[in-house]
């Protein structure tokens, strides 16, 4: 989100199995989505959550013919919310939201909106104002220039996610020996579209073999040396396991021995499919809890069974350095530690504002849809990031909160959706 799948949502996507066949997974296209994290990394525990008493959903009024297309936001339904001028707390998450909104609207004004809910005009006049609005008074500018809807039956669940640091090197010397690709050149995206109208919209990515199209070396062979010589090192990391939870999230930090930092960010991946080894290693027996502790301590203690289970995962990241702000989420744009939130963009504008209100405290308030990812699907399903560093770290890895959500549009275009 960023390239991922989620704390809780890293381990759901490290215990299932991802699209099938040589579909190009979710986000591949693009800037990655905010990724899965891992539940406290590799020695850290999950933080314990702050309880709180989420706000109840709004009941909803049934439309006389329901729509038949439920795929959309507009298509499921919305419902006029409260007033929100007493619900958006003061401070720094306001503030944090109002600088992330900020950066979206140039995006934002000219996206076109999947979900249904706006148009790009619907939001000049918020951005008009957001680009001079101070911080300090942020939760202010939320509740002069926006409205409520809820999305469906609003009911809320929240994973996190945040941007892993390993041990990393530019160049191969002793203990920093796991190569970091980058994008292969022979890596070929197929538009199948273009062959049949049946296959619209679907994507196949390989490599050209003679005169034959196919599929790109799996983890097992590229491990196991198949791009050595290319040219291709990007920068080589400590260690594998934790270079293989660094690929499920899409991006992360190098830390360097000289004490420097190298961000890289997800470009590419093989176009085999994903396959989640938790999953696995827990129907062999390996793991009972299936906690990423559980996953990650096991692959240490036995590393020739774990690189083979590993292995069995034939997916594989490419990655490029990243120089500039990011990482970068699914709209284009840095992704704010403790102000974005990865969203189903048919059931939410991208760049939109939400208020969360969960049974958690850490997430409450506003945040911003400025990320996509595979495992954030369907209405009212968000992916906290929560930056980097041990306090991320340990928030994204134990995240996993419920209770209501609320849209925020540009006042006056709800008039054309709510329920009557």
């Amino acid at each position: 989100m960023i390239a991922r799948q989620s704390g809780a949502a890293l381990l759901a996507a490290l215990m299932l199995s991802a699209c099938t066949g040589g579909m190009i997974p979710p986000s591949a296209g693009g800037p990655a989505p905010a990724r899965p994290v891992t539940s406290g990394g590799s020695s850290g525990q999950a933080t314990p959550p702050v309880p709180a008493t989420p706000r109840p959903t709004l009941p909803i009024d049934l439309p006389a013919e329901p729509a038949l297309d439920k795929a959309t936001a507009a298509g499921l339904g919305v419902t006029r919310g409260p007033d929100i001028a007493s619900l958006i707390p003061s401070g720094e998450r306001s503030r944090l939201a109002l600088a992330a909104f900020r950066i979206s609207c140039p995006t934002l004004m000219r996206r076109a909106d999947a979900s249904g809910l706006t148009r790009g005009s619907d939001w000049n006049s918020a951005c008009a104002a957001a680009s001079s609005w101070p911080e300090a008074t942020a939760s202010e500018f939320f509740s002069r220039y926006f409205e409520a809807v809820q999305v469906g039956d609003g009911t809320a669940f929240v994973t996190g996610y945040y941007e892993p640091e390993i041990s990393g090197s530019r160049t191969r010397q002793p203990g920093y020996d796991v190569p970091i690709y980058r994008r292969p050149t022979d890596l070929i995206d197929v538009d199948l579209g273009q062959f049949s109208d049946s296959l619209k919209g679907r994507t196949i990515r390989g490599k050209v073999n003679g005169t034959k199209f196919v599929p790109y070396d799996d983890r097992s062979q590229i491990v196991s040396g198949t791009l050595a010589g290319r040219g291709l090192e990007l920068a080589y990391a400590a260690d594998p396991v934790e270079f293989f939870f660094l690929q499920v999230q899409g991006s992360g930090r190098l830390n360097l021995p000289d004490g420097g930092v190298m961000r890289i960010g997800y470009d590419g991946q093989n176009g085999r499919d994903y396959t989640g080894i938790g999953k696995l290693m827990k129907d062999r027996g390996l793991i009972q809890a299936g906690s990423m502790q559980d996953i990650m301590q096991y692959l240490r203690a036995h590393p020739a069974e774990g690189a083979a289970i590993m292995n069995e995962n034939r997916s594989f990241v490419f990655f490029r350095e990243l120089t500039g702000a990011g990482p970068l989420g699914a709209l284009g744009v840095p992704v704010t530690p403790e102000a974005t939130v990865a969203a189903d963009p048919k059931f939410i504008p991208l760049g939109a504002p939400v208020l969360l209100s969960l049974d958690r405290a850490e997430p409450n308030g506003i945040w911003i849809a400025q990320d996509t990812g595979g495992a954030i699907k369907g209405a009212n399903r968000f992916d906290s990031f929560w930056g980097a560093g041990a306090r991320a770290r340990g928030i994204a890895g134990g995240m996993s909160g419920r209770g209501s959500a609320l849209i925020l549009l540009p006042i006056g275009s709800t008039a054309r959706l709510a329920r009557p």
